[in-house]
């Protein structure tokens, strides 16, 4: 299986734009600058699609270690924080904020465990090199 974006530039760094669109054209020529990037603008950026993506494969995969459990699983939620250094221009790392409803048949320290091995399990914290946090509100 294979999946594909594509980026457009065009310009400098600080005065070009940029358009992203993926396979799927959920986005579909969405503008990215300098702007939206490093400061505040319209559009999106790549450490943004990061995090979006890490956070979606992390929840997915949460889910499907519970179902794997035989834990039907309820309402998930992460956020994902991605930390940028501006002077190093690195990813220097990543916290998930995984917020979960109380879900029959598994108490607080065996969902921690479990979402523990999903963040070690899944496919976008597999692919980036940068420390990966967690934190989880069960309520």
């Amino acid at each position: 299986m294979k999946r594909t974006a594509n980026a457009h530039w065009n310009g400098t760094l600080q005065a070009g734009q940029g358009e992203i669109t993926t396979q799927s054209t959920v986005l579909n020529k969405t503008q990215y600058s300098f702007k939206t990037r490093f400061a505040d603008g319209v559009g999106t950026n790549p450490e943004e699609l990061i995090a979006a993506a890490h956070a979606g494969c992390f929840t997915m995969a949460v889910g499907a270690a519970l179902s794997q459990a035989g834990i039907t699983p309820g309402d998930l939620t992460t956020d994902a924080i991605l930390d940028l250094d501006m002077q190093a221009l690195s990813i220097t790392g990543i916290h998930l904020e995984l917020k979960a409803s109380v879900i029959d048949g598994v108490d607080e320290a065996k969902f921690k465990e479990i979402a523990e091995g999903a963040k070690a399990g899944c496919i976008v914290s597999k692919a980036l090199n940068v420390p990966i946090t967690l934190s989880v509100t069960y309520a």
